[in-house]
Protein backbone atom coordinates (compact mmCIF):
# COMPACT_ATOMS: atom_id res chain seq x y z
CA UNK A 1 0.00 0.00 0.00
CA UNK A 2 0.84 3.69 -0.15
CA UNK A 3 0.12 5.88 2.87
CA UNK A 4 0.06 9.68 2.99
CA UNK A 5 -0.15 12.22 5.79
CA UNK A 6 -0.20 15.99 5.44
CA UNK A 7 2.21 17.76 7.76
CA UNK A 8 -0.47 20.33 8.54
CA UNK A 9 -3.04 17.67 9.44
CA UNK A 10 -0.57 15.79 11.62
CA UNK A 11 0.60 18.87 13.52
CA UNK A 12 -3.00 19.78 14.29
CA UNK A 13 -3.04 16.59 16.42
CA UNK A 14 0.00 17.53 18.54
CA UNK A 15 -0.61 16.67 22.20
CA UNK A 16 1.21 16.41 25.50
CA UNK A 17 2.75 12.99 26.25
CA UNK A 18 4.77 11.67 29.14
CA UNK A 19 8.23 10.61 28.02
CA UNK A 20 8.78 6.92 28.89
CA UNK A 21 12.48 7.69 29.33
CA UNK A 22 12.39 10.80 31.51
CA UNK A 23 8.92 10.63 33.02
CA UNK A 24 8.32 14.29 32.21
CA UNK A 25 5.82 15.83 29.86
CA UNK A 26 6.79 16.89 26.37
CA UNK A 27 4.89 16.90 23.04
CA UNK A 28 4.01 14.09 20.67
CA UNK A 29 2.41 13.71 17.25
CA UNK A 30 1.44 10.50 15.44
CA UNK A 31 1.73 10.47 11.63
CA UNK A 32 1.09 6.73 11.13
CA UNK A 33 0.28 3.92 13.53
CA UNK A 34 0.46 3.93 17.33
CA UNK A 35 3.01 5.93 19.28
CA UNK A 36 4.60 2.77 20.64
CA UNK A 37 3.95 -0.93 20.14
CA UNK A 38 5.16 -4.34 21.27
CA UNK A 39 3.56 -6.49 18.56
CA UNK A 40 3.39 -6.58 14.76
CA UNK A 41 0.47 -4.89 13.00
CA UNK A 42 -0.20 -3.85 9.38
CA UNK A 43 1.09 -0.51 8.18
CA UNK A 44 3.92 1.89 8.95
CA UNK A 45 4.63 3.67 12.20
CA UNK A 46 5.83 7.29 12.31
CA UNK A 47 5.82 9.59 15.30
CA UNK A 48 7.21 12.98 16.24
CA UNK A 49 8.62 13.97 19.64
CA UNK A 50 9.29 17.54 20.71
CA UNK A 51 11.64 17.63 23.67
CA UNK A 52 11.68 20.29 26.35
CA UNK A 53 14.64 22.62 26.72
CA UNK A 54 17.66 20.71 28.10
CA UNK A 55 15.72 17.43 28.33
CA UNK A 56 17.75 14.20 28.09
CA UNK A 57 16.62 10.82 26.74
CA UNK A 58 18.96 8.14 28.08
CA UNK A 59 20.57 5.44 25.85
CA UNK A 60 18.12 2.83 24.57
CA UNK A 61 17.22 0.66 21.59
CA UNK A 62 14.12 -0.41 19.66
CA UNK A 63 13.16 -3.76 18.17
CA UNK A 64 12.49 -2.15 14.78
CA UNK A 65 14.77 -0.55 12.20
CA UNK A 66 14.17 3.17 11.86
CA UNK A 67 15.21 6.48 10.38
CA UNK A 68 15.08 9.54 12.61
CA UNK A 69 14.84 13.08 11.26
CA UNK A 70 16.03 15.86 13.57
CA UNK A 71 13.92 18.62 12.07
CA UNK A 72 13.94 21.61 14.44
CA UNK A 73 15.76 22.96 17.48
CA UNK A 74 19.24 21.87 18.50
CA UNK A 75 20.83 19.10 20.53
CA UNK A 76 23.54 16.49 20.99
CA UNK A 77 23.58 12.72 20.59
CA UNK A 78 25.89 9.98 21.87
CA UNK A 79 28.61 10.01 24.45
CA UNK A 80 30.81 12.01 22.07
CA UNK A 81 28.15 14.68 21.81
CA UNK A 82 27.63 14.78 18.02
CA UNK A 83 25.64 17.86 17.04
CA UNK A 84 22.00 17.58 15.99
CA UNK A 85 20.58 20.48 13.98
CA UNK A 86 18.07 20.75 11.12
CA UNK A 87 18.07 18.67 9.03
CA UNK A 88 20.09 15.79 10.43
CA UNK A 89 19.18 12.21 9.51
CA UNK A 90 19.92 9.12 11.60
CA UNK A 91 19.64 5.52 10.44
CA UNK A 92 19.58 2.79 13.07
CA UNK A 93 19.30 -0.98 12.66
CA UNK A 94 16.91 -2.81 14.96
CA UNK A 95 18.23 -3.78 18.40
CA UNK A 96 20.99 -1.16 18.15
CA UNK A 97 21.51 1.13 21.13
CA UNK A 98 21.98 4.87 20.72
CA UNK A 99 21.95 7.97 22.89
CA UNK A 100 21.80 9.87 25.07
CA UNK A 101 19.81 12.46 23.12
CA UNK A 102 20.13 15.86 24.79
CA UNK A 103 18.01 18.83 23.76
CA UNK A 104 19.48 22.33 23.75
CA UNK A 105 17.94 25.40 25.40
CA UNK A 106 15.46 25.83 22.52
CA UNK A 107 14.28 22.22 22.61
CA UNK A 108 14.65 19.52 19.94
CA UNK A 109 12.19 17.98 17.46
CA UNK A 110 12.68 14.55 15.91
CA UNK A 111 10.58 12.12 13.88
CA UNK A 112 10.98 8.33 14.15
CA UNK A 113 10.04 6.53 10.91
CA UNK A 114 9.46 2.76 10.72
CA UNK A 115 8.31 0.92 7.63
CA UNK A 116 6.20 -1.43 9.73
CA UNK A 117 4.50 -1.46 13.10
CA UNK A 118 6.42 -3.85 15.33
CA UNK A 119 8.25 -4.09 18.64
CA UNK A 120 9.14 -0.41 18.77
CA UNK A 121 8.80 0.25 22.50
CA UNK A 122 12.10 1.69 23.82
CA UNK A 123 14.30 -0.56 25.93
CA UNK A 124 16.50 1.54 28.24
CA UNK A 125 20.04 0.52 29.05
CA UNK A 126 19.76 1.83 32.61
CA UNK A 127 16.99 -0.68 33.37
CA UNK A 128 17.67 -4.27 34.46
CA UNK A 129 17.09 -7.07 31.94
CA UNK A 130 17.74 -5.09 28.78
CA UNK A 131 20.32 -7.65 27.56
CA UNK A 132 17.62 -10.32 27.51
CA UNK A 133 15.80 -8.32 24.81
CA UNK A 134 18.75 -7.92 22.45
CA UNK A 135 18.74 -9.79 19.11
CA UNK A 136 21.34 -10.12 16.33
CA UNK A 137 21.60 -7.03 14.14
CA UNK A 138 24.04 -5.24 11.83
CA UNK A 139 24.31 -2.61 14.60
CA UNK A 140 24.58 0.38 12.29
CA UNK A 141 23.94 3.75 13.90
CA UNK A 142 24.62 6.36 11.20
CA UNK A 143 24.33 10.13 11.59
CA UNK A 144 24.38 12.37 8.52
CA UNK A 145 25.94 15.77 8.28
CA UNK A 146 23.30 18.54 8.49
CA UNK A 147 21.46 18.89 5.18
CA UNK A 148 20.99 22.50 4.09
CA UNK A 149 17.67 23.69 2.66
CA UNK A 150 17.38 26.14 -0.22
CA UNK A 151 15.90 29.61 -0.02
CA UNK A 152 12.55 29.83 -1.82
CA UNK A 153 13.64 31.31 -5.18
CA UNK A 154 16.61 28.95 -5.53
CA UNK A 155 14.33 25.97 -4.86
CA UNK A 156 11.54 27.23 -7.12
CA UNK A 157 13.73 28.04 -10.13
CA UNK A 158 16.02 25.02 -10.03
CA UNK A 159 16.51 23.70 -13.58
CA UNK A 160 17.80 20.17 -12.96
CA UNK A 161 16.94 17.43 -10.49
CA UNK A 162 19.64 16.88 -7.87
CA UNK A 163 20.04 13.64 -5.90
CA UNK A 164 22.31 13.99 -2.84
CA UNK A 165 23.32 10.82 -0.92
CA UNK A 166 23.29 11.32 2.83
CA UNK A 167 25.44 8.38 3.92
CA UNK A 168 28.82 7.14 2.70
CA UNK A 169 28.74 4.20 0.29
CA UNK A 170 30.95 2.05 2.53
CA UNK A 171 28.29 2.15 5.28
CA UNK A 172 25.68 0.61 2.96
CA UNK A 173 25.95 -3.15 2.60
CA UNK A 174 22.32 -3.86 1.70
CA UNK A 175 19.34 -2.01 0.20
CA UNK A 176 19.33 0.83 2.71
CA UNK A 177 19.74 4.29 1.15
CA UNK A 178 18.94 7.91 1.92
CA UNK A 179 18.92 10.87 -0.46
CA UNK A 180 17.81 14.46 -0.61
CA UNK A 181 16.05 15.07 -3.92
CA UNK A 182 15.82 18.72 -5.02
CA UNK A 183 13.34 19.69 -7.75
CA UNK A 184 12.31 23.02 -9.25
CA UNK A 185 8.65 24.03 -9.60
CA UNK A 186 6.66 21.45 -11.58
CA UNK A 187 9.64 19.13 -12.08
CA UNK A 188 9.25 15.39 -11.57
CA UNK A 189 11.49 12.39 -10.92
CA UNK A 190 10.87 8.67 -10.55
CA UNK A 191 11.40 7.29 -7.08
CA UNK A 192 13.34 4.10 -6.33
CA UNK A 193 11.78 0.73 -7.11
CA UNK A 194 10.33 -0.34 -3.74
CA UNK A 195 10.35 -3.99 -4.78
CA UNK A 196 14.17 -3.88 -4.62
CA UNK A 197 14.15 -2.86 -0.96
CA UNK A 198 11.99 -2.93 2.14
CA UNK A 199 10.02 0.10 0.96
CA UNK A 200 10.64 3.78 1.63
CA UNK A 201 9.44 7.08 3.05
CA UNK A 202 9.20 10.47 1.36
CA UNK A 203 9.48 13.42 3.76
CA UNK A 204 8.74 16.93 2.48
CA UNK A 205 11.58 18.94 3.98
CA UNK A 206 10.97 22.12 1.97
CA UNK A 207 8.44 23.35 -0.59
CA UNK A 208 5.51 21.12 -1.51
CA UNK A 209 4.75 17.80 -3.18
CA UNK A 210 2.00 17.21 -5.73
CA UNK A 211 0.45 13.87 -4.90
CA UNK A 212 -2.76 12.25 -6.16
CA UNK A 213 -4.51 15.55 -6.78
CA UNK A 214 -3.48 17.20 -3.54
CA UNK A 215 -0.65 19.48 -2.46
CA UNK A 216 1.32 18.11 0.48
CA UNK A 217 3.12 20.85 2.45
CA UNK A 218 6.31 20.86 4.49
CA UNK A 219 6.71 17.97 6.95
CA UNK A 220 4.25 15.76 5.06
CA UNK A 221 5.05 12.06 4.67
CA UNK A 222 4.37 9.39 2.05
CA UNK A 223 5.11 5.69 2.67
CA UNK A 224 5.61 3.34 -0.29
CA UNK A 225 5.53 -0.30 0.80
CA UNK A 226 7.65 -2.92 -1.02
CA UNK A 227 4.70 -4.44 -2.89
CA UNK A 228 4.15 -1.19 -4.86
CA UNK A 229 5.62 0.07 -8.11
CA UNK A 230 7.98 3.03 -8.30
CA UNK A 231 6.15 6.34 -7.83
CA UNK A 232 6.42 9.72 -9.52
CA UNK A 233 7.72 12.48 -7.24
CA UNK A 234 6.45 15.83 -8.54
CA UNK A 235 7.20 19.27 -7.13
CA UNK A 236 4.48 21.82 -6.60
CA UNK A 237 4.66 25.49 -7.56
CA UNK A 238 7.20 26.28 -4.84
CA UNK A 239 9.60 23.52 -5.85
CA UNK A 240 10.45 20.61 -3.61
CA UNK A 241 13.22 19.27 -1.39
CA UNK A 242 12.29 15.78 -0.22
CA UNK A 243 14.12 13.18 1.84
CA UNK A 244 13.87 9.66 0.39
CA UNK A 245 14.65 7.03 3.02
CA UNK A 246 14.85 3.45 1.77
CA UNK A 247 14.72 0.54 4.19
CA UNK A 248 16.65 -2.71 3.76
CA UNK A 249 14.91 -6.03 3.38
CA UNK A 250 14.81 -7.71 6.76
CA UNK A 251 14.02 -10.98 8.46
CA UNK A 252 13.49 -10.52 12.17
Amino acid sequence: MIYTMSGTAALNRRHVVKSPGTGIDHWGTEFFGPRSSTSVAPGPQATMSEMNANETIVPHFHGTTQFQIFAAGYGKIGRGGDTLQPLTLQYKDHHTAYGPVVAGPQGLTFMALRIKTGDSAPVYLDKPGYRDKLKPSKKRNLISSPVGLSIEPVMQYRKEAVWEPLFAAYDIKDEMAAHMLRLGAGMAATGPDPKKSGGYYLFVANGNLEWAGQILPRWSMVVVEPNENAVEIRAGKQGLEVLIMQFPREEQ
